[in-house]
């Protein structure tokens, strides 16, 4: 469990490509969750007792309410590379191993999380229809169906 209360699903390293004028490949510690995904700068090997987790300011989160689309899967070679759109139009690109499946299961993950909110939102509606209702009794609420 993690400290923001999320289950992590998957976790492992990812490549994310720098904004910078090199654009280089930055691994990255990768973990998924219900709410997105965390990147976390990769742990050192050092000798000794285990190190603390980053601050979380080091921690950036990828979160799926942010979140547009996982594309452009492209294989090549041992990697398979795709692009997290956010939905400011921020593109984000990754490159893992084949065999992880990580694009799928982001993908997977994003579909999982935008049907949850959607689900939410129609309840919240009927539930303000209801006490709509409740509050004006001789007043009912037509439907679709009635006003043809």
């Amino acid at each position: 469990m993690l400290e923001s209360g999320c289950k992590a699903l998957k976790e492992g390293v990812l490549e994310k490509r720098s904004d910078g004028l090199l654009q280089l490949w930055k691994k990255k510690r990768c973990i998924l969750t219900e709410e997105g995904l965390l990147l976390v700068p990769p742990k050192p090997p050092q000798p000794g007792p285990p190190a603390a987790e980053p601050p979380a300011a080091k921690i950036k989160e990828l979160h799926f309410s942010r979140m547009k689309t996982v594309d452009c899967v492209e294989r090549k070679g041992k990697y398979v590379y795709f692009t997290v759109v956010m939905a400011e139009g921020k593109e984000i690109d990754f490159r893992g191993p084949q065999e992880q499946g990580w694009n799928a299961e982001i993908t997977l993950q994003l579909v999982q999380y935008k049907n949850r909110q959607a689900i939410l939102a129609v309840k919240s509606t009927r539930q303000k229809q209801q006490h709509l209702g409740q509050q004006h009794p001789g007043h009912r609420l037509r439907s679709a169906s009635n006003s043809a």
